[in-house]
Protein backbone atom coordinates (compact mmCIF):
# COMPACT_ATOMS: atom_id res chain seq x y z
CA UNK A 1 0.00 0.00 0.00
CA UNK A 2 1.60 2.86 -1.44
CA UNK A 3 0.88 6.25 -0.28
CA UNK A 4 -2.35 7.66 -2.26
CA UNK A 5 -0.95 10.95 -3.28
CA UNK A 6 1.84 13.73 -3.10
CA UNK A 7 1.38 17.28 -1.40
CA UNK A 8 4.02 19.85 -1.00
CA UNK A 9 6.99 17.27 -0.61
CA UNK A 10 4.22 14.84 1.02
CA UNK A 11 2.68 11.75 0.43
CA UNK A 12 -1.03 12.12 2.19
CA UNK A 13 -2.08 8.72 3.46
CA UNK A 14 -5.61 7.97 4.14
CA UNK A 15 -6.40 7.44 7.41
CA UNK A 16 -8.02 3.73 6.92
CA UNK A 17 -10.63 1.56 8.84
CA UNK A 18 -8.13 1.24 11.48
CA UNK A 19 -7.23 5.07 12.71
CA UNK A 20 -8.63 8.75 12.53
CA UNK A 21 -5.93 10.13 12.16
CA UNK A 22 -4.74 12.20 8.89
CA UNK A 23 -1.52 11.67 7.92
CA UNK A 24 1.52 12.62 6.01
CA UNK A 25 4.76 10.98 5.25
CA UNK A 26 7.38 13.07 3.83
CA UNK A 27 11.23 13.18 4.22
CA UNK A 28 12.45 13.59 7.86
CA UNK A 29 14.27 17.03 9.09
CA UNK A 30 17.05 17.60 11.59
CA UNK A 31 14.45 19.59 14.13
CA UNK A 32 12.43 16.05 13.87
CA UNK A 33 15.38 14.02 15.13
CA UNK A 34 14.96 14.60 18.71
CA UNK A 35 11.40 13.79 18.29
CA UNK A 36 12.14 10.36 16.37
CA UNK A 37 15.16 9.09 19.31
CA UNK A 38 12.71 9.90 21.56
CA UNK A 39 9.82 7.80 19.77
CA UNK A 40 12.30 4.87 19.40
CA UNK A 41 13.54 5.08 23.23
CA UNK A 42 9.74 5.41 24.44
CA UNK A 43 8.69 2.15 22.41
CA UNK A 44 10.51 0.35 25.17
CA UNK A 45 12.08 -1.97 22.24
CA UNK A 46 15.36 -0.83 21.80
CA UNK A 47 18.57 -0.56 23.95
CA UNK A 48 20.35 2.81 24.72
CA UNK A 49 23.37 2.12 22.41
CA UNK A 50 20.45 1.05 19.52
CA UNK A 51 19.14 4.95 20.60
CA UNK A 52 22.97 6.28 20.96
CA UNK A 53 22.95 4.74 17.26
CA UNK A 54 20.12 6.14 15.86
CA UNK A 55 20.67 9.71 16.66
CA UNK A 56 23.93 9.36 15.18
CA UNK A 57 22.25 7.94 12.29
CA UNK A 58 20.28 10.83 11.92
CA UNK A 59 22.92 13.57 12.27
CA UNK A 60 24.81 11.25 9.46
CA UNK A 61 21.76 10.92 7.06
CA UNK A 62 21.27 14.25 7.21
CA UNK A 63 25.02 15.41 6.54
CA UNK A 64 26.03 12.39 4.19
CA UNK A 65 24.00 9.24 3.59
CA UNK A 66 21.01 11.08 2.03
CA UNK A 67 23.93 11.48 -0.91
CA UNK A 68 24.33 7.94 -0.76
CA UNK A 69 20.69 6.62 -1.51
CA UNK A 70 19.67 6.80 2.33
CA UNK A 71 16.32 7.65 2.89
CA UNK A 72 14.78 8.40 6.23
CA UNK A 73 10.69 9.34 6.23
CA UNK A 74 8.75 10.77 9.19
CA UNK A 75 5.23 9.95 10.01
CA UNK A 76 3.11 13.07 11.10
CA UNK A 77 0.02 13.90 12.06
CA UNK A 78 -2.15 16.54 10.49
CA UNK A 79 -0.56 18.79 13.54
CA UNK A 80 3.11 18.02 12.47
CA UNK A 81 3.30 15.62 15.58
CA UNK A 82 5.50 12.66 14.51
CA UNK A 83 3.73 9.27 15.34
CA UNK A 84 7.01 7.28 13.58
CA UNK A 85 9.88 6.91 10.94
CA UNK A 86 10.65 4.33 8.38
CA UNK A 87 14.92 4.27 7.37
CA UNK A 88 15.74 2.41 4.34
CA UNK A 89 18.78 2.03 2.01
CA UNK A 90 20.87 0.71 -0.47
CA UNK A 91 23.42 -2.02 0.56
CA UNK A 92 26.67 -1.15 -0.49
CA UNK A 93 28.53 -3.51 -2.84
CA UNK A 94 24.89 -5.15 -3.98
CA UNK A 95 22.52 -4.35 -7.07
CA UNK A 96 19.17 -4.49 -6.07
CA UNK A 97 19.65 -5.11 -2.55
CA UNK A 98 17.93 -2.75 -0.05
CA UNK A 99 17.59 -2.56 3.99
CA UNK A 100 14.72 -1.60 6.04
CA UNK A 101 17.10 -0.19 8.91
CA UNK A 102 14.60 1.00 11.16
CA UNK A 103 10.93 1.37 11.47
CA UNK A 104 9.40 2.90 14.98
CA UNK A 105 5.74 3.79 15.48
CA UNK A 106 4.19 5.61 18.62
CA UNK A 107 3.72 2.81 21.21
CA UNK A 108 -0.09 4.80 21.58
CA UNK A 109 -0.64 3.87 17.72
CA UNK A 110 0.69 0.75 16.93
CA UNK A 111 -1.88 -1.95 16.05
CA UNK A 112 -3.55 0.55 13.59
CA UNK A 113 -1.68 -0.02 10.00
CA UNK A 114 0.62 2.65 10.44
CA UNK A 115 3.85 0.48 10.17
CA UNK A 116 2.65 -1.73 7.53
CA UNK A 117 1.44 1.62 5.57
CA UNK A 118 5.75 2.43 5.81
CA UNK A 119 7.28 -0.82 5.28
CA UNK A 120 4.51 -0.37 1.93
CA UNK A 121 5.98 2.79 0.99
CA UNK A 122 9.65 1.57 2.12
CA UNK A 123 8.89 -1.27 -0.62
CA UNK A 124 7.68 1.19 -3.38
CA UNK A 125 10.36 3.66 -2.75
CA UNK A 126 13.34 0.65 -3.13
CA UNK A 127 11.80 -1.01 -6.44
CA UNK A 128 11.20 2.35 -7.77
CA UNK A 129 15.31 3.21 -7.22
CA UNK A 130 16.38 -0.46 -8.69
CA UNK A 131 15.69 -3.02 -5.52
CA UNK A 132 14.77 -6.34 -6.60
CA UNK A 133 14.75 -7.53 -2.80
CA UNK A 134 14.27 -5.66 1.03
CA UNK A 135 15.90 -7.27 4.21
CA UNK A 136 14.69 -6.42 7.80
CA UNK A 137 17.07 -7.85 11.10
CA UNK A 138 15.69 -8.43 13.80
CA UNK A 139 16.44 -10.22 17.22
CA UNK A 140 14.99 -13.76 17.53
CA UNK A 141 14.37 -13.31 21.44
CA UNK A 142 10.88 -14.12 22.66
CA UNK A 143 10.56 -10.09 23.62
CA UNK A 144 10.57 -9.47 19.63
CA UNK A 145 8.02 -12.31 18.85
CA UNK A 146 5.54 -9.23 17.81
CA UNK A 147 8.14 -7.92 15.70
CA UNK A 148 8.22 -11.21 13.61
CA UNK A 149 4.90 -11.48 13.86
CA UNK A 150 4.56 -8.30 12.13
CA UNK A 151 7.04 -9.12 9.41
CA UNK A 152 5.16 -12.98 8.52
CA UNK A 153 1.98 -10.86 8.13
CA UNK A 154 3.45 -8.20 5.64
CA UNK A 155 4.67 -10.81 3.28
CA UNK A 156 8.41 -11.45 4.61
CA UNK A 157 9.81 -14.70 4.83
CA UNK A 158 12.84 -15.68 7.10
CA UNK A 159 15.23 -15.37 4.96
CA UNK A 160 18.50 -16.17 7.62
CA UNK A 161 18.71 -16.88 11.23
CA UNK A 162 22.22 -16.27 12.85
CA UNK A 163 22.79 -17.83 16.15
CA UNK A 164 23.92 -16.06 19.41
CA UNK A 165 24.78 -13.09 16.84
CA UNK A 166 23.52 -10.10 19.12
CA UNK A 167 24.65 -11.69 22.12
CA UNK A 168 24.59 -15.87 23.79
CA UNK A 169 20.62 -17.23 23.59
CA UNK A 170 19.65 -13.85 21.20
CA UNK A 171 20.24 -14.82 17.86
CA UNK A 172 19.81 -12.08 14.14
CA UNK A 173 16.50 -12.97 12.16
CA UNK A 174 16.78 -11.89 8.55
CA UNK A 175 13.57 -11.52 6.80
CA UNK A 176 13.45 -10.79 3.16
CA UNK A 177 10.77 -9.64 0.67
CA UNK A 178 10.57 -9.87 -3.28
CA UNK A 179 10.15 -6.59 -4.36
CA UNK A 180 9.49 -8.00 -7.89
CA UNK A 181 6.48 -9.55 -7.61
Amino acid sequence: MAPSGQNGGWFVMSSGKKTNLALKLGKSKPEEFDALVRLATDTGMFKKLEVKVLGELLRDWHTSLAKEGHICCTLKESDGTPVGFVYHAPAVMTKGTWHLYWLVVDKNAQGRGLGKRMVRYAEADARKRGGHHLLAETSGTARYASTRTFYDKVGYSVEARVRDFYAPGDDQVIYRKDLRR
